[in-house]
């Protein structure tokens, strides 16, 4: 089994990429792997943030590691929250918060086409590769569900009638960008060290 360091300290995520990744793997986050730091996302794409935190963290280590960052894109926000997303409403990273922002923002706006887009940035034996996953959908007019976390009560994915907070982890897994992303990662890495 091969160890692989994740950037990240949301919980959340890493229960979502552990249940996607084959048994060849073994995904430490940062506490598991005795990381205590929160990693800066000063730059202004989903592939810098991405590359920030996993070269930090290969730094620290100089062991196998990857990131991801992630945005909401709403067409008629221009883009935004985009790599904002976490911090939209300000730097305390309240999700609620966000999410009244994004409605308020969409009020009387009836073109409410947005996409999830996860870019993960991986460094294997000291080489750097990225991968990309795209999940469209459109924004709700108010919340709906209890599951998930970040923007999920509010985005109903394509060729759903249900949010993301409405699903359970397998169903959402069937449209998620963060599981595309990672899909591409995992059979990437499996063809190199089979």
């Amino acid at each position: 089994m091969h160890s692989i360091i994740f950037a990240t300290n949301n919980a959340n995520k890493v229960n979502e990429i552990q249940s996607l990744v084959g048994a060849n793997f073994k995904v430490f986050p940062l506490k598991e792997a005795g990381i205590d730091i929160d990693i800066p996302e000063p730059h202004d794409s989903l592939e810098a943030n991405a590359a920030e935190k996993a070269r930090t963290i290969f730094n620290m280590t100089k062991m196998n590691c990857f990131s991801e960052d992630t945005g909401l894109e709403i067409v008629a926000l221009n883009g935004a929250p985009g790599v904002k997303s976490a911090r939209y409403a300000g730097d305390d990273r309240n999700f609620q918060a966000n999410i009244d922002k994004v409605l308020l923002e969409l009020h009387s706006e009836s073109n409410r086409a947005a996409q999830f887009r996860t870019v993960i940035c991986l460094i294997w034996n000291e080489q750097e590769y990225y991968f990309e996953g795209i999940c469209k959908g459109h924004i709700t007019f108010n919340m709906q569900g209890k599951k998930g976390f970040g923007y999920d009560p509010i985005f109903i994915p394509e060729g759903s009638e249900k949010s993301f907070a409405q699903m359970d982890m397998e169903k959402k897994n069937g449209f998620s960008h963060r599981q595309k992303a990672v899909t591409q990662l995992f059979n990437f890495l499996n063809t190199i060290v089979s």
